[in-house]
């Protein structure tokens, strides 16, 4: 399973960003696709979750109503569509896969800077 992240960058904040993650290895039947984020000296924070067979989404109190995670299965990607940005968004945001009955996410991909200035 390979993760590629892509579309980070430099906003201000209260604008807007989408960033994609393109998978690839395998089908994803049946996995749960995710967005992470972590500043340095921090714990990693879940962000947003979708299953690839139905497109159930989850997301942490921190982004809801603010982020949108979607997924392509023709493209095999994983998108999050960021508003409202705030400066305390600003993170590296990692992709990640896990597998149908996995307890955790166990594929990742390499991560993309965030940054929210004021």
């Amino acid at each position: 399973v390979q993760l590629q992240a892509s579309g980070g960058g430099l906003v201000q904040a209260g604008g807007s960003l989408t960033i994609s993650c393109s998978a690839s290895g395998r089908t994803f039947t049946n996995w749960n696709m995710g967005w992470f984020r972590q500043v340095p000296g921090k714990e990693r924070e879940e962000v947003a979750t979708i299953t690839w067979n139905w497109g159930t989404t989850h997301y942490s109190d921190s982004v809801k109503g603010r982020f949108t995670i979607s997924r392509d299965k023709a493209k095999s990607t994983v998108s999050l569509q960021m508003n409202s940005l705030k400066p305390e968004d600003t993170a590296v945001y990692y992709c990640a896969a896990r597998a149908g009955g996995a307890r955790q996410f166990g594929y990742w991909g390499q991560g993309t800077q965030v940054t929210v200035s004021s």
